[in-house]
């Protein structure tokens, strides 16, 4: 008899637990499907934020010292891969690896201007950030980071 009495105690979860449980797995899902690019998206603004203001300062140095001057809102960040026409002679490039080094982490190409707007010493270079759009709040450039160009 009491046999029969231990077996009974151990028989498992009862429904209302089982249901319970998959309810707050369901909660924990939605939160984590509807937060996804919060949670993993501040990477990518970092990894343009670390490009814009440190990754690209040693190229456009090293093609500043070689060439004679930043290359021009013309020629593009490409100068970098690239010789630009009349500028061969001086050029010791390329000064980056490939043209994906050029594109941010939303898959569009980082903007260049030469001489800047924002930097009105050096350059200005900027992602247009996860929106796509060029102007906008969620642009990030070297001009709005802690190290910034103006002093160059």
């Amino acid at each position: 008899m009491q046999r029969n009495l231990k077996l009974a105690n151990c028989r498992g979860f009862s429904l209302m637990e089982i249901i319970i449980v998959i309810a707050l797995m369901g909660m924990l899902l939605g939160l984590i499907v509807t937060n996804f690019d919060t949670i993993f998206g501040g990477g990518q603004k970092k990894i343009a934020t670390m490009f814009v203001s440190k990754t690209v300062d040693v190229p456009l140095m090293a093609y500043r010292s070689h060439v004679g001057n930043y290359p021009t809102t013309e020629e593009g960040l490409k100068a970098l891969l690239k010789a630009p026409m009349g500028k061969s002679s001086r050029w010791q490039g390329p000064y980056i690896k490939d043209s994906e080094g050029l594109i941010d982490p939303w898959g569009n190409p980082y903007q260049y201007r030469y001489p800047g707007v924002h930097n009105r010493n050096s350059y200005d270079i900027w992602s247009m950030g996860p929106g796509g759009q060029s102007g906008d709040d969620d642009d990030i450039g070297n001009w709005n980071t802690e190290d910034n160009n103006d002093d160059d």
